[in-house]
């Protein structure tokens, strides 16, 4: 499993199924996450506004303070490979592919840590975008809940 922190891991989830229903674009193809802040990038054609910046940052926190359930479930790597992209699992991924649910929002095979709640992961907060050569860059934070920090 990976060793990434389980909040930031949880929110980035969540940045990703809000990019992918607002701009209808892939999840991130990379994203380097980190307990203070974290970044991930998305293939795109333009720069972002400041009020799409805002609604994605509103749209994250809506979702978050749903306080949704994070399970994990199991299906065979051929029933997996009809209903998600596994281009960023391992070559060598098992026969079972763990898939990581938060609640009715997000599904997809992942092998990271994550909260048992969205409750757990705090409000996030996106700092900064950029584009450069067909890449968007997010930066974002987490302002974690006291009994977390």
């Amino acid at each position: 499993m990976k060793n990434y922190d389980p909040q930031m891991h949880t929110a980035e989830h969540i940045l990703n199924k809000t990019m992918v229903r607002l701009f209808g674009i892939e999840r991130a193809f990379s994203s380097h996450l980190e307990r203070k802040k974290s970044k991930c990038d998305y293939r795109f054609n333009r720069a972002l506004s400041v009020g799409e910046e805002k609604s994605i940052e509103d749209l994250v926190n809506e979702q978050l303070m749903r306080h949704l359930p994070v399970e994990e479930h199991w299906l065979s790597k051929e029933n997996a490979e009809k209903r998600y992209n596994l281009t960023r699992l391992p070559e060598d991924a098992e026969d079972e592919i763990r898939i990581v649910t938060i609640g009715d929002y997000d599904a997809c095979p992942c092998i990271g840590a994550h909260v048992q709640n969205t409750a757990e992961v705090g409000e996030f907060v996106l700092g900064s975008s950029s584009f450069e050569n067909g890449v968007l860059r997010i930066r974002f934070k987490l302002n974690r809940p006291a009994v977390n920090k």
